[in-house]
């Protein structure tokens, strides 16, 4: 308690300091005197509807926080599934200038009801609260709890990721850049948003890495290479191939901030299976196998396109047996490890799977 006080009287030093008179600099203290409070929501009964994802749907008014001196004030609307904001969640960005309303679309009011942990097509609360500061985060206030009911609609996943894919004569997918193209396979997101890696068979021959499918708008190619394994990378389109020196397995990684990549030959895989399948509650119980396909271009690379998973968990396992099975904790794309966890899906929705049998490399991507 008293490392607390002692913290407090510096950050309320160091902030009156900041408040000087033009005239006489005076110093001059800010102390709180009233917190906002919420004067209206302006409805108590939210039906969402997936068709108009733009109409206005809230507006949240409140009266304004008092400081005993005139400071600008900033706001902060948080949001809950519980009156107890055990688990609260921002809406929207911080509100600045001592605004005292702010609007938000059916899309916007949808998205914030699933971060919460809101099912589709259920009336249930969600409860809002703001909170005032000044200068950054000090002498945070906070309002009184309000609440209404809210019906989601079932929507697409909160995906907040890049993709990227991989293009070319080398490649699975050959040249062929249409979004019908089921063979553009896409590289592993890490931790690290700029880096990328895809372990896998190539052949001898060029590739590209690719934004979007069916576009060339967003793309890397060769910059300058240093070496016959590692180079620098270019977003123009005029940039060359990287090339593939011989058929073989290969670990591609890029850095998009550096604009860098390495290619790092590996070892022929000798294990194979006959079958790759998804089993878990995502579809629906834990006896049911969905089947991936297994690529003709590289036979340790198993996809299903557009398939129906539902909120829970799922591994992926050989040969519809759990003598080799793979998972971890790790939502939309990962690394699953032999006998690892049950991997995560917290919406049910339609998504492309892509796994690799080697590494154990899998991505999940929802279909917009």
């Amino acid at each position: 308690m008293k490392n607390s006080n002692i913290k407090y009287i510096f950050s309320l030093i160091a902030l009156s300091l900041m408040i000087v008179g033009c005239q006489d600099r005076e110093i001059i203290t800010i102390e709180d005197s009233q917190s906002p409070v919420i004067a209206n929501l302006s409805t108590q009964n939210l039906i969402l509807d997936s068709n108009f994802p733009t109409n206005p749907a809230l507006t949240v008014t409140w009266t304004p926080a008092k400081y005993t001196v005139p400071v600008e004030i900033n706001y902060n609307i948080e949001i809950s599934a519980n009156e107890n904001f055990d688990k609260k969640f921002p809406l929207g960005e911080k509100i600045v200038q001592s605004v005292n309303t702010k609007s938000f679309t059916t899309k916007q009011i949808n998205d914030a009801a699933k971060l919460i942990g809101l099912v589709p097509a259920k009336p249930q609360k969600i409860y809002f609260r703001v909170i005032s500061s000044v200068n950054g985060n000090f002498y945070s206030q906070v309002s009184n709890v309000t609440s209404l009911t809210v019906t989601p609609y079932l929507a697409s996943p909160i995906y907040n990721y890049v993709d990227l894919y991989l293009i070319g004569a080398a490649t699975a997918g050959g040249w062929t850049n249409e979004i019908t193209n089921l063979n553009i396979y896409p590289l592993l997101k890490t931790t690290n948003k700029d880096v990328y890696t895809y372990s896998g068979f190539f052949k001898a021959d060029g590739f590209k890495i690719i934004k979007n499918k069916g576009s060339w708008d967003a793309q890397y190619g060769l910059g300058t290479a240093t070496n016959a394994t590692s180079g620098t990378l270019d977003t123009g389109g005029g940039s060359g191939n990287i090339t593939i020196p011989a058929d073989g397995y290969y670990k591609l990684t890029i850095n998009t901030n550096a604009l860098t990549y390495t290619l790092q030959a590996l070892q022929a895989p000798t294990a194979s299976y006959s079958n790759i399948s998804i089993i878990g509650t995502v579809n629906g119980n834990w006896n049911t196998d969905t089947q991936l396909t297994k690529s003709a271009f590289d036979p340790h690379v198993w996809t299903a396109k557009s398939i129906t998973l539902k909120e829970g968990e799922f591994k992926f396992r050989a040969n519809n047996t759990w003598d080799v099975s793979w998972g971890t904790k790790s939502e939309f794309f990962g690394t699953a490890q032999k006998g690892g966890d049950n991997i995560p899906v917290s919406s049910e929705w339609i998504y492309d799977v892509y796994f690799n049998d080697v590494t154990g490399d899998y991505t999940l991507i929802p279909i917009k």
